[in-house]
């Protein structure tokens, strides 16, 4: 089992991802995808799964032991996507069993809440990896949203593409549709990915 198997396994079947995938089920059960107790709890919950995963294994030392049997850019690699696809996974399984439950479809984009959702645990990971904190990796997120969200709305309506709000439903009319807001947040997890890769292999040329 390679780097990016065992970060995936102990991030789906971590304590972290099903209590992300309870916290947005009571979410939309009481508010609904448009709520917007449902847009601020999603960068939050979805750092739950695995936001810290590196963390947990730098303080004790335990990473030597992964870097020892592969190479670091592998170990990288799987720690952030491991992250990335765990929060979107989270998201998209509580957006998936409420709609089932209580047959609610409209309001909901599944590929472009699961790729929001990606965004936010990104963040979540590289503020993990630049802090070294576990509570600014979970709560980063949300500040950073909220940041986001204050300066679009009131400062530039024109940076409608950076707002939160409109990953998860666009109000605006986005160039290519639907298919430019996914190419805006993959644009962003691929850079956020470029800048998790340069501080993480830094953290550990210098540990």
């Amino acid at each position: 089992m390679n780097s990016f198997e065992c970060d995936m396994r102990r991030a789906v079947l971590s304590p972290g991802f099903f209590f992300a995938v309870g916290a947005q089920l009571l979410a939309l059960w009481y508010g609904g995808f448009s709520s917007t107790l449902y847009e601020m709890t999603v960068p939050l919950a979805c750092a739950l799964p695995y936001a810290s995963g590196w963390l947990e294994e730098y303080g004790p030392g335990f990473y030597r032991l992964s870097l020892v049997r592969g190479r670091v850019r592998g170990y990288i690699w799987g720690k952030y996507w491991a992250c990335a696809l765990s929060g979107g996974g989270a998201e998209a399984l509580a957006a998936w069993l409420y709609t089932c439950l209580k047959g609610e479809k409209a309001g909901c984009d599944f590929p472009l809440l699961a790729l929001a959702a990606m965004v936010w645990a990104a963040v979540s990971a590289l503020l993990a990896a630049v802090t070294g904190s576990k509570y600014v990796a979970y709560g980063g997120a949300f500040v950073v949203c909220y940041f986001l969200i204050i300066l679009c709305e009131r400062y530039g309506p024109g940076l409608y593409c950076l707002n939160p709000r409109e990953w998860l439903a666009p109000a605006h009319v986005w160039a290519f549709g639907r298919g430019g807001t996914a190419a805006v947040l993959i644009g962003i997890l691929l850079s956020l990915w470029l800048l998790y890769d340069l501080v993480l292999e830094r953290r550990l040329s210098h540990a």
